[in-house]
This record gives structure tokens, C-alpha cells and sequence, in this order.
């Protein structure tokens, strides 16, 4: 039986509205939280984008819930060595309930400094030297390190958990899954695909947690839903490898025509029918999935938590 958690929008909304929508999930019933790590909305109708590591200092006074970024790139925006600092110090904020989830990224967000946007290969070899960097800094002993992608010179991290943070690794293909297997404390995807937990577990995860998430959209106006995914969300819909290569919201935008609301239809979860809901989450549980985050896309959170609470979350228990 898997855990059930709220998956936080940094694209979406502001501090203040995500650490109160952490409390109405935390009083709703979910068990854990995912937050996503955004330097950039996707685009402009998203409308927000604020310092992740920030709102995880106020979500560790808010509530006692376990949190997890869903996910930072630790490879060309922000080095490795600096993420480890901000790691340990989640972790110890949270006492111990703090899980760093780690991926290539986008160049969305991490060609911002003016740095070339690297071959998928190239930010594979990147993502695992990085790892390497901040499993050695949560030791708490000064590191040097002169790698292919990475120098780090006499660091220490001086405030750091109990126990290491867990390193869990996001990945969409066999790659990055065969990645996962190998270095990683756990594993994270967006499909409840089957064969991708298969092959993560098979190949050297075993028994590790396996993470998984989606997007909804709960309103009682199902049309009204459709086209609010659309409005907000529709990048999620393109195809191939956009969603790791453009490099700016406005590309984004100039996209949006290729998506239908019929590929919304066919895509998302919208409406108010709780076997819908509950339907889509059990994919990720049949699948093999450990923990399963769900985002509500859209402003009407307050309903969405009172229907996951009286009506889905019951189903899944």
C-alpha cells in the first residue's frame, strides 16, 4: 500500500500559497510533500517561481510532514557543493524528514548564467559526479575533489543531519533509470510505468523507494477544468524533447496552439468524479510505486484538499 502525498507547484504559486496549501494537505491526510525547484515558470500564465530552499525553511515550521524536491538539478545552475549546504540544512530543519530528489534539469532554468545547455549524455555524467560531491560533504569531512565537471577545494559542511540525506534520482528512460539503480537511494518517475519499476528494481534498486506523481484538476465543471489544464498546464502535454531544451517561457508559449483540449481529455483527470481520482493514483500502486504525489492544478486548492479528504484519500486507505 503505498503513501499518498500533495506534490507543491513552485511554477504555480507563491510562498505564502504553498506553505498554506502544505498545511491543508497535511490536515487533509496526505503523508508527504513533493516541491518542485524552478529557477522559471514554464511559461508566463503559470506566473510564479520563488527560491525553493526558502519556502522549505518555512514548510519545516508549518508542518511535520516528510519533503522531498521533486527535483533540483544540482549540475550547471547551482553547483554541487552548494546544494549539499542546502540539503543538510533542509534535513536538519526538518529533523531528519527531508529527501533531496535530484535530475538533468532543463534548460529552461539552468542555462540562465549564459552556460552551454550540455548533450543528455554529457548531463548524465554531470548528475553522477555532482552526487559523488554531495554524498562526500553530508560526511561532514572537508572535501577536495578535482573531477571532470567539478572542483571543489578545502569545503566542509559544518551543519549537517544525523544521517545523510537520501538521494533520490529522477528518470523518464532506460538511462536514467539504469542511473537510478546504480547511485541512487530511491527512484523517482511521472508515469506508472510498470516496466520502468521493473527496471530499476532489477537492476540494482531492490527494495528502495520508488516515488511517482500527477497532475489534476478537481472542479465541479469538468469543461472549465479541461481548459484550465490547458491554460496552465499545457506544456506538459508537448512531445519529444521540448520540455528539455527550449530555454525560455516565451518558447513555450509559441507552443501552446499544438495542444487541444481533447489531448487535455485524453491526458489529465478534471471533474469531480472521485473513482476518476482515486482510479488514476492506483495505476501508480499497481505498478509497484512506494509513495504517489498528486497536484491540483488551478486556484480552488481549498476544494480540492475538501475532496481528496472526504472523497478520494477514504478510497485509497
Amino acid at each position: 500500500m503505498p503513501e499518498y502525498g500533495y506534490f507543491l507547484s513552485c511554477e504555480e504559486h507563491g510562498p505564502a500559497a504553498l506553505v498554506d496549501q502544505a498545511r491543508m494537505a497535511e490536515q487533509a491526510g496526505f503523508q508527504a510533500l513533493w516541491i518542485s525547484d524552478h529557477y522559471h515558470p514554464w511559461h508566463d500564465a503559470q506566473g510564479q517561481s520563488p527560491f525553493v530552499w526558502s519556502v522549505i525553511g518555512a514548510l519545516s515550521e508549518a508542518v511535520s510532514l516528510p519533503i522531498e524536491t521533486a527535483v533540483t538539478c544540482p549540475t550547471v545552475r547551482t553547483h554541487p557543493a552548494v546544494i549539499a549546504q542546502a540539503a543538510a540544512t533542509s534535513a536538519v530543519m526538518t529533523e531528519g524528514r527531508f529527501r533531496l530528489g535530484v535530475g538533468t534539469g532543463e534548460a529552461l532554468n539552468e542555462h540562465i548564467l549564459g552556460d552551454a545547455w550540455p548533450a543528455a549524455h554529457v548531463r548524465m555524467e554531470m548528475l553522477e559526479e555532482a552526487i559523488q560531491v554531495i554524498r562526500r560533504l553530508f560526511t561532514g569531512e572537508e572535501v577536495n575533489h578535482h573531477g571532470t565537471h567539478y572542483t571543489v577545494e578545502n569545503a566542509r559542511l559544518y551543519t549537517i543531519p544525523d544521517e545523510p540525506v537520501p538521494i533520490d534520482i529522477s528518470g523518464f528512460g532506460p538511462a536514467a533509470t539504469s542511473l537510478a539503480a546504480r547511485v541512487g537511494d530511491g527512484y523517482i518517475t511521472m508515469m506508472p510505468d510498470e516496466s520502468m519499476v521493473e527496471q530499476y528494481r532489477k537492476g540494482g534498486g531492490g527494495a528502495k523507494l520508488v516515488s511517482g506523481g500527477t497532475k489534476v484538476c478537481y472542479g465541479s465543471d469538468k469543461d472549465e477544468a479541461v481548459r484550465t489544464v490547458r491554460e496552465l498546464w499545457f506544456n506538459e502535454q508537448l512531445p519529444g524533447e521540448m520540455g528539455q531544451v527550449l530555454p525560455s517561457p516565451k518558447h513555450y508559449e509559441q507552443l501552446k496552439p499544438l495542444v487541444t483540449e481533447d489531448m487535455v481529455r485524453e491526458n489529465r483527470v478534471c471533474g469531480d468524479n472521485p473513482e476518476e481520482h482515486a482510479r488514476a493514483l492506483k495505476e501508480f500502486a499497481d505498478a509497484g510505486f512506494d509513495r504517489v504525489y498528486v497536484n491540483q492544478i488551478g486556484p480552488d486548492q481549498k476544494g480540492f484538499f475538501d475532496f481528496y479528504r472526504t472523497k478520494v484519500l477514504p478510497q485509497l486507505a
